[in-house]
């Protein structure tokens, strides 16, 4: 394996030294993590000194590359982008000589800045060849470009991942269930499934119907099990599926499926319980986004998310303040992602609007050595989305059989009634008569259920929101979308149509004349 010593040695330096690195280096060291899979059936010992595999660094090294990515990255920035040419020379900022001490002076990057002309931060020393765009959940959708070398080095990235985080062998048959117009996401599944051996299954977001369909019909593939055993997928569309396999009497027998990687939006307690007991898989999730790739995080065994510091730097911040978050509080996570991981569209403190808790005390866990957050909350769209976060609500209201997957909730102003819980004289449908009905500020949680009345879910789900300190004033149930106020988009909404999904009675063909 010398040239694989080659490569890696190249790779080190490049990372040291802030230069250009080599895609074929990374290739070839995942070329020979295969090989060893091929020989010896699991990876080495030495495998979590790969890239992107979290290895413990000693705290004086990490400074030091910390303190030379960002001025790297930031000199890159100042010198190739438009955006960032212009902050600096506005503040009259030197990046050379910026430490981990004085980040701070550079401003954060607001996503709109990104959103309304990604060409200004796209590196005039680059060659931009792939457009990424994001699902545009939370807004308009934000285009990142990516060069050729950073689409091959984040392939060689993800195959790796897949080997070591995943487990993906070549007998495996990974489907792929997101939206087919993720590009990059998309791009980086197919391939390293592939290269590792595997085989992919392009399923995309169609009726949960044909989808499970797919899942569960035999592959009689030669060297593969006899179905898809791995799956990737949205939150949502998870949950589409959930409630497609509950109210069909799917079992976890009718399917072959050992892990579903899960992704994109709020994954909740529930739901991960639901989603294992109807298809019988472990369900596994992470954290990336499009904009910030290859930085990411991953879930320890004491529920922490655990945040790499070798691809980018992490900043949790105050929303509005854009100061540090406290031990114990909300913030917003900011990334930078170094170069030279990346070269086309350049991010300096990306905000990117992702709501996570620091913890209160330095955790003890296997990735203790990596900063640590909650997992994702939700999204950032004001002080309501800190005190009532997402994850919370789908805590509450994905454990409800009576409550259809995806669940459809908004969180409105409206008449107060004092805490949820405080007064439940009235009716059933609201819960939100009693005293107070016209103090203002309340914030009332609306949720779409299956049939009213539902006296005593909405007992339940009144106790069960005081439990969870939950700011809300009264819960509605509806039985109509109609009379919902509006909800937000969710990934399982980006629909793909099939034919199998229009299911015609009778195709007629023309008799010839």
């Amino acid at each position: 394996m010398f040239g694989t010593a080659l490569s890696q040695l190249r790779y080190g330096m490049a990372v040291l030294t802030n230069r250009r690195i080599r895609p074929q280096d990374l290739e070839r060291i995942a070329h020979d993590l295969i090989a060893t899979l091929a020989e010896f059936g699991e990876p080495g010992a030495d495998s979590a000194l790969l890239p992107g595999q979290a290895g413990s660094v000693d705290p004086a090294v990490r400074r030091t590359v910390t303190e030379r990515s960002l001025r790297a990255t930031a000199v890159a920035a100042a010198r190739h982008t438009a955006y960032y040419r212009r902050t600096f020379d506005v503040l009259g900022l030197d990046p050379a000589t910026l430490t981990p001490e004085t980040w701070d002076r550079v401003p954060v990057t607001p996503k709109e800045a990104l959103r309304g002309l990604p060409a200004a931060f796209v590196s005039a020393a680059s060659t931009p060849a792939l457009m990424a765009l994001t699902t545009g959940t939370s807004g308009t959708p934000t285009a990142v470009w990516f060069s050729r070398d950073e689409v091959e080095i984040s392939v060689a990235m993800s195959t790796v991942s897949a080997v070591l985080g995943m487990g993906l062998r070549p007998r495996h048959t990974l489907a792929y269930a997101g939206c087919s117009r993720a590009t990059l996401p998309l791009l980086n599944v197919e391939e390293s499934v592939t290269r590792i051996g595997g085989s992919f299954v392009q399923i995309g977001t169609v009726d949960p119907a044909v989808a499970l369909d797919r899942l569960a019909a035999p592959l009689g593939l030669p060297g593969k099990a006899p179905q898809i055993t791995h799956l990737t997928v949205s939150a949502s569309y998870l949950s589409a599926l959930v409630e497609e396999a509950e109210r069909n009497g799917w079992h976890p027998s009718d399917f072959g499926l050992e892990s579903i990687g899960v992704g994109g939006e709020v994954l909740s307690d529930p739901l991960r319980e639901r989603a294992a007991a109807a298809l019988g898989a472990r369900i596994t999730t992470a954290y990336m986004m499009t904009e910030s790739i290859p930085s990411g995080g991953m879930p320890c065994t004491e529920g922490h998310l655990h945040h790499t510091t070798e691809f980018g730097h992490l900043e949790i911040l105050d929303p509005v303040t854009h100061e540090p978050t406290p031990p114990g509080a909300v913030g917003v996570i900011v990334q930078t992602p170094y170069v030279p991981y990346r070269d086309c569209t350049l991010l300096l403190r990306y905000a990117t609007g992702d709501l996570v808790a620091r913890p209160e005390t330095e955790p003890t866990c296997e990735l203790a050595h990596l900063p640590a957050t909650s997992p994702v909350l939700g999204r950032w769209s004001g002080p309501r989305s800190v005190a009532v976060p997402t994850r919370s609500v789908l805590n509450l209201l994905e454990s409800e059989p009576d409550v259809p997957l995806p669940a459809r909730y908004a969180l409105a102003d409206g008449p107060g009634a004092g805490r949820v819980g405080a007064d439940r004289a009235g009716t059933d449908r609201t819960g939100a008569d009693g005293p107070g009905a016209d103090r203002p500020g309340s914030t009332v949680l609306h949720v779409l259920v299956r049939r009213l009345p539902a006296t005593a879910l909405l007992g339940r789900l009144e106790e069960r929101a005081t439990a969870a300190g939950l700011a809300l004033d009264a819960i509605v149930l509806h039985d109509d979308p109609a009379t919902l106020p509006p909800t937000g988009p969710v990934r399982a909404d980006l629909r793909e149509h099939t034919f199998e999904s229009a299911r015609p009675a009778a195709v007629r063909v023309a008799s010839p004349a």
